[in-house]
């Protein structure tokens, strides 16, 4: 039987009665999505693999505390997402930043990015440092606020809004680099 045989509340039945089973019909019918999220917020596919196996041993440890009828996918990625921050705080410390008035606009071109792929936008976004790159997802692709952020990170609301508008700043670098158009040219 495959994951999506089972109605979600089997599973969830099965993996709190710890049914080796369904933890694995669980894992398998989440293992895709929660391995994008992960990706995000690695530097490459094993410290993304690395961050989603400690995310489903804290998924499976808390399971007792979700609530049913809520979102599981949800509260899933939730976990998954808190797992690669708490990663990032252990392995990273941000550097100090300057306030976001001196850091540099990017350049909008639509033309540009409508050319460029979903993998090679994840491939630029891992090359970013891992406070860069870890604003970056939790602003633009997770929607958390700068004073969130801020809290999450334990670093002001000024300095999450300086690393964003820096990785942002590099991440256009990077496309016009991979694309060698110069700015003027925008």
């Amino acid at each position: 039987m495959k994951a999506f045989d089972y109605s979600e509340e089997t599973i969830i039945d099965g993996c709190l009665s710890e049914d080796r089973k369904f933890q694995k019909l669980f894992y398998e019918r989440f293992y895709g999505a929660m391995m994008t999220v992960c990706l995000r917020y690695a530097t490459d596919r094993e410290e993304a693999r690395d961050i989603l196996h400690e995310g489903f041993i804290k998924v499976f440890s808390n399971l007792p505390k979700y609530q049913r009828g809520t979102n599981l996918g949800g509260w899933v990625r939730r976990i998954m997402v808190n797992t690669a921050i708490d990663c990032y705080r252990k392995t990273a410390k941000i550097p100090p930043s300057m306030e976001i008035n001196t850091a540099l606009h990017e350049a909008d071109n639509t033309d540009i990015l409508s050319n460029i792929s979903a993998d090679e936008i994840l491939k630029l976004v891992q090359t970013l440092s891992p406070a860069y790159r870890t604003v970056f997802n939790m602003y633009v692709i997770d929607g958390y606020s700068h004073r969130e952020i801020g809290e999450m990170l334990g670093v002001s609301e000024g300095t999450s809004k300086s690393n964003l508008a820096k990785a942002r700043f590099k991440l256009q670098k990077m496309v016009l680099d991979l694309y060698q158009v110069k700015k003027y040219e925008l």
